[in-house]
């Protein structure tokens, strides 16, 4: 099996040869910095595993025991190294992210009060006509979701 990711604008890519280990969603406050969001979410891989087939992540020191790749061009989180056996992943890094499911989730006093209540709020669809018009005038520079021969980074 081979799963690959990268980062937004393509500058970064990787390929993970073999089985992904566990995948989990860590709401510590250093996860949630680094990724920007409410929660880091991982698929952890074996660091022997992980070729990096373009480019490679910059790296910061985010506490004694965990260092953090990213795309030093757009700044995309690519890594959550500790270790030296094993690395994690953020699962939105990946190609195909809907196919790297979490099985757990990392508890932390960081963890934002409303977290459980996010899947009770109002959807609104990308086919109501307000969103349709928007999404319809939005031209993607981003690295499509798959490898290609050559990609010209945008700066």
């Amino acid at each position: 099996m081979s799963v690959t990711g990268g980062c937004q604008c393509g500058a970064v890519r990787f390929r993970i040869e073999g089985e992904l280990g566990e995948a989990s969603i860590c709401h510590c406050r250093m996860c949630q910095k680094a990724t920007g969001g409410l929660f880091g979410p991982y698929a952890e891989a074996p660091s022997e595993a992980l070729v990096w087939t373009r480019g490679e992540p910059k790296r910061f020191q985010s506490s004694n025991k965990v260092r953090r790749g990213f795309c030093s061009d757009c700044g995309t989180p690519l890594t959550f190294e500790y270790g030296d056996k094993h690395v994690g992943l953020p699962i939105g890094a990946f190609d195909r992210p809907a196919e790297v499911r979490p099985s757990e989730q990392l508890a932390s006093p960081a963890q934002v009060p409303y977290f459980e209540d996010l899947a009770k709020l109002p959807v609104h669809g990308s086919d109501e006509p307000r969103a349709a018009a928007h999404l319809a005038s939005i031209v993607s520079y981003q690295h499509p979701d798959h490898d290609t021969e050559a990609w010209e980074v945008r700066r």
